[in-house]
């Protein structure tokens, strides 16, 4: 059977700025009692990811000061400002080195998104050339996983605000989905309307 714990790295995205939340960056923004950026690093180890790469920008030092993170690799994006896609670039190229075969990607906005639905994805993965999305009523969503063979393509095609979607849309018959429609909600917090996702 393959280690997954060992093969798959979770990457949480969480280095966005919150700037339709009036700059508040959406890493430090309290869930349950905590940063939204530390609960969503427990989702990813709870679903089964021993190693964990959380890629931060906008007040990066707070983000180190407020959350607790052990165990986990804390990847600075400088160019966090342009968008998700340099933060996918840094988490992956992050990964250099180590025994991650695969990386699962999830964004630090999804609080709706839990251990569970993380899992169903993680145990998509077979290799290297693994491509699994989580899938809402049938609809390609989020946490992703990229096996290693598609990183370079992933990160040639990631820029601005797009993160793996365009390298996604080309690759469209090799992605398996996992049905968490039953499981997970896949909102986003990104306006001021949204915080009532929050606990």
């Amino acid at each position: 059977m393959t280690d997954r714990t060992d093969q798959v790295a979770g990457v949480l995205l969480a280095a966005g700025g919150g700037r339709r939340l009036g700059g508040r960056p959406k890493a430090l923004l309290e869930h349950r009692g905590r940063p939204l950026v530390e609960y969503a690093a427990g989702v990813l180890r709870a679903a089964g990811c021993a190693r964990v790469h959380v890629v931060l920008g906008a007040c990066a030092d707070a983000v180190r000061e407020r959350a607790k993170l052990p165990g986990c690799v804390l990847v600075d994006n400088p160019e966090w400002e342009r968008g998700m896609g340099g933060s996918l670039r840094a988490g992956l190229a992050s990964l250099a080195g180590t025994p991650a075969r695969a990386a699962l990607v999830s964004l630090v906005d999804q609080p709706g998104i839990g251990p569970a639905a993380v899992a169903r994805v993680l145990a998509g993965y077979t290799d290297e050339t693994s491509l699994v999305a989580a899938a809402f009523d049938g609809v390609r969503g989020h946490p992703v996983l990229l096996g290693a063979a598609h990183w370079a393509g992933v990160a040639a095609a990631a820029t601005g605000d797009q993160g793996a979607r365009a390298y996604l849309r080309e690759h469209t018959g090799e992605i398996r989905l996992a049905e968490c429609g039953d499981i997970a909600r896949a909102y986003d917090i990104d306006t001021e309307a949204d915080l009532v996702h929050l606990e």
